[in-house]
């Protein structure tokens, strides 16, 4: 069916919510407008789905919500006996709409529910998943994207996201289902009254929050410490159980920035509720300068990535990047934990390909084994429920990605900025009671283990002609591999998606062990590197930039040079 007569179709339906009416009407005549929402299915894989709010087969909305549901009902109703499924949302526009949406269709298809009476978490999720036994998770949330976007992520019985297998299957179904008809439906309603949807309790969260404290390494360092923190939750959920883990364990100094506390889908203070973003942080730093805090605490909408600002020598707040903020953590608890006695046997830490080399120096320096696996948090979760198979996943220390993604602990296999929150502000007291801040502390990294400068570059993609290029970049980047770049030598070249890695010296080849994913690798002299994939989550490719030298200045100068080259490249 063309785009067109998708549109008629929509048209034609005497749809529930008049703000896809209205859209609708608006975009009458306009082909290119047409074109965007009805080009295609807004697609579901292991990460769910994740568009722009609106009218359309390519738009988050009550009816894209009620296929997806019914696809994963009728798949959990084949692979378990009497399945539950727990959900959970986040400040975003629609999301507790989508939420109970997709309460109704599993209850009409005799699935249980465990619902959370008001937003939270990603992590939250992840546990009361774990914690209630149920076969899967709902998680509405677009995580740090625009306002104009919201998602759909589904978790699996151990908590983790979705994998391959269960998506395809999930999937399948899917495709085989009417948008407008098929999705079974009760009144909400008369499913809470019935107990076929179910509130979660708040021993849930409190059981979950002592989980979090239990992480703490030096607990007994915080309330004497002092510590004064500015927090803002960007307007999402993270408000609540950050505060409270942030009180639980005597951080209780923390001012809020009152313009982004409470939840609000329109983030009216921020065009981009990404801690990873200066512009996100703007209000934070500007009651750093009349609050003099420790640190600067954000988190995202749905709380599950966490990034800081700190002041220097000079009282500027400086922002600390994922991964530096990943390397300071390991550090800590790697160090801590074997001055203590603590360090489990044989123990693992876990990052992404992309993440900071630095985590391998300080891994070995340690004698932590470091496991590297694709982007995306659900591999880091699937590393610690293959421990949890073999009994060993006391093993498992840390994990962290670069895009300030963190989890300490086996309770969630989600990142976890509640977790995070506590553990940088523990960190903080514990250099405090030294005599040292969290800059200087990381900065004793660096002279520790050498200088890596490490940068993302963005290239956005709207619509169906921004999908396609997308895809004639990575394919000619593929097909064209440089051999040099910024006049570098390129020694490796892995393809993820082919599974094969060369070894440009000896032309010798290596098959890759780590899943088939749409990920180029260029390892160069003096342990440079450039990777580059397309978003799992947003219209864009990123190309990941690593360079290592004796300085800040030598590194980011050579950094510039690989961008200018690769950006050519790519052009």
């Amino acid at each position: 069916m063309s785009e067109y007569l998708k549109y008629k179709h929509w048209l034609a339906q005497s749809l529930e919510d008049s703000d896809l009416a209205e859209e609708l009407a608006a975009i009458n005549g306009d082909d290119e407008a047409v074109k965007d929402r009805f080009y295609r299915d807004l697609e579901f894989g292991t990460a769910g789905l994740r568009g722009v709010i609106g009218a359309g087969t390519n738009r988050m909305n009550i009816y894209t919500i009620r296929r997806a549901t019914q696809g994963l009902a009728e798949y959990l109703n084949s692979a378990f006996k009497d399945p539950s499924v727990a959900i959970s949302y986040d400040s975003r526009i629609k999301s507790d709409v989508f939420a109970r949406e997709a309460a109704r269709v599993l209850a009409a298809n005799d699935i249980h529910v465990h619902l959370y009476k008001e937003l939270h978490p990603v992590p939250c999720l992840s546990f009361a998943t774990r914690e209630l036994h149920c076969n899967a998770g709902i998680m509405v949330t677009a995580s740090h994207n625009p306002a104009k976007y919201n998602g759909y992520k589904v978790y699996g019985s151990d908590g983790c996201q979705m994998t391959n297998e269960a998506a395809d299957a999930v999937l399948e179904r899917i495709n085989k289902l009417d948008l407008f008809t098929d999705p079974r439906l009760v009144d909400f309603d008369a499913a809470v009254e019935a107990g076929n949807v179910e509130y979660i309790p708040e021993t849930v969260l409190e059981k979950y929050l002592d989980c979090v404290q239990a992480q703490s390494i030096h607990p007994e360092l915080i309330p004497d410490a002092g510590l004064r923190v500015v927090y803002t939750p960007l307007n999402g959920a993270g408000n609540k159980p950050v505060r409270k883990i942030l009180d639980r364990i005597g951080v209780k100094d923390v001012h809020v920035v009152k313009e982004q506390e409470k939840p609000d889908g329109e983030f009216p203070t921020c065009p981009f509720p990404n801690p990873e973003i200066k512009e996100a942080l703007t209000l934070g730093l500007r009651d750093c300068a009349a609050v003099k805090p420790d640190l600067l605490l954000a988190t995202d909408p749905d709380a599950d990535r966490m990034g800081i600002a700190v002041p220097d020598e000079n009282g500027e707040y400086v922002l600390i990047t994922g991964n530096e903020v990943g390397a300071l953590l390991l550090e800590y608890i790697c160090r801590e934990r074997q001055a203590m006695g603590t360090m489990p046997e044989k123990p693992i830490a876990v990052k992404t390909i992309v993440s900071t080399k630095l985590a391998d120096k300080i891994a070995a320096d340690y004698g932590v084994e470091l496991i590297n696996v694709l982007t995306g948090f659900k591999y880091i979760g699937e590393q610690i429920g293959l421990l949890e198979e073999k009994g060993e996943s006391s093993r498992y220390l840390f994990g962290f990605e670069e895009s300030y993604g963190y989890l300490s602990g086996t309770y969630v296999r989600d990142k976890d900025a509640v977790v995070a929150s506590m553990l940088i502000c523990e960190a903080a007291a514990f250099y405090k009671s030294k005599g040292i801040s969290l800059l200087d502390a990381f900065r004793g990294i660096y002279k520790k283990y050498g200088y890596y400068y490490n940068c993302i570059g963005n290239f956005g993609f709207e619509g169906a002609a921004g999908m396609e290029k997308m895809a004639e970049i990575m394919a000619r980047t593929r097909e064209n591999a440089p051999k040099e770049i910024g006049g570098l030598k390129v020694l490796k070249f892995a393809d993820y998606k082919a599974s094969k890695e060369t070894d440009l010296v000896t032309g010798e080849e290596t098959v890759l062990t780590l899943p088939k994913s749409d990920v180029l690798v260029f390892e160069m002299e003096q342990g440079a590197g450039v990777i580059i994939r397309p978003s799992g989550t947003e219209p864009k490719i990123k190309v990941y930039y690593t360079t290592t030298a004796a300085s800040e200045e030598e590194a980011k100068a050579l950094q510039k040079k690989l961008a200018d080259d690769f950006t050519g490249l790519l052009a």
